[in-house]
Formats: structure tokens, C-alpha cells, sequence
């Protein structure tokens, strides 16, 4: 018995969703929800303090952090082995979505968001700029150290997509 003798034999027909639990298979023709993308500009301030700036003596460090390497590595045992990873937009796209926040946003990594603001400064982003990313009232977390705020809402999820999974929840129930 062949693959295409056991697809020929089945009597199902699967929409565009569905699921399988308990070997049950669940399949409805669903239309996805569109809503209106919000773009990394969106959420940028004006004017931010110099000390989000990006230093001159740093941006080599920056671009190899962001940049795409294939190169031999040792590990804590001492055997070699090659890493490679592909690039990170340097700086990010403002007129675009921004890519997912970490934890370690705010702090010199390869995950990091970097924007050119108005005057062509690199500069990271402010944890203000953070909250409004997912969707957090300015000075959410003001309460917090600054590094606080950033690990914060890099652990947070994105307010509006809870409120439209609730949404429809509500609306099911």
C-alpha cells in the first residue's frame, strides 16, 4: 500500500483551519481577521535623551552584532564547531512592523532595536517607545529601574492581540 493509495482512500475534506485532538480532525472554512498594521514609526517620540544614542567608538561592535557570520567557535569542552547566523536589519525599518522585544532589550545585543532618528543618529529605543510597542500606556512601568522596564516588556505580551483574542472569545461564548 502506497502514500498515494492511502490519500486516494480518504474520504475528507479539510478547509482552510482546522485542528486534530484525540485523533478527532476539526476543519472550518474560516476568513482571516485583517486589521490595520502599526509600523515602528508609530511608535517612535520626537526627541529622545542622548544617552539612547548609539557612541561612534561602538558601532563596529554594533554592525558585527547585527551583521550575518558563519565562523569556528569553541565550546566550554573545547571542541570546535562552526556558528553561523543570518543578519539583523541595521538599523531596524521604522515603516515596517517591529521584529519581536526581547528581555534583553535596551541592553548591546545582536536583538536589540536600533533606529536612525530625524537627524540621522542611531539610537535605541526608549523604554516609553517599548510600552507603546505592545501596546502599554506611556509610563506603564515608570515605577521600575530602567533595565526593569525593558526585561518587563520584553516578557509581556502584546496588549491589543490579547484584547482581540478576548474579543472573540467573548463573542463565541
Amino acid at each position: 500500500c502506497s502514500m498515494k493509495d492511502i490519500f486516494d482512500s480518504m474520504k475528507i475534506y479539510l478547509y482552510n483551519s482546522g485542528l486534530m485532538m484525540n485523533g478527532w480532525v476539526y476543519s472550518e472554512d474560516l476568513k482571516p481577521i485583517s486589521v490595520p498594521q502599526k509600523c515602528l514609526a508609530d511608535v517612535l517620540l520626537p526627541e529622545v535623551d542622548d544617552r539612547f544614542l548609539l557612541k561612534e567608538q561602538d558601532l563596529e561592535h554594533w554592525r558585527y552584532l547585527k551583521g550575518s557570520k558563519s565562523e569556528m567557535r569553541k565550546s566550554a569542552t573545547g571542541r570546535q564547531f562552526m556558528f553561523s547566523e543570518g543578519a539583523v536589519p541595521f538599523p531596524d525599518r521604522t515603516d515596517s512592523p517591529a521584529r519581536t522585544m526581547l528581555t534583553s532589550e535596551g541592553s548591546v545585543n545582536r536583538s536589540s532595536h536600533v533606529v536612525c532618528d530625524k537627524e540621522g543618529n542611531l539610537r535605541t529605543l526608549s523604554p516609553i517607545e517599548c510600552e507603546r510597542l505592545n501596546g502599554f500606556p506611556d509610563g506603564w512601568t515608570e515605577m521600575l529601574p530602567e533595565k526593569y522596564r525593558y526585561f518587563t516588556m520584553g516578557n509581556a505580551l502584546v496588549v491589543p492581540v490579547v484584547t482581540a483574542i478576548a474579543d472573540q472569545l467573548l463573542n463565541v461564548l
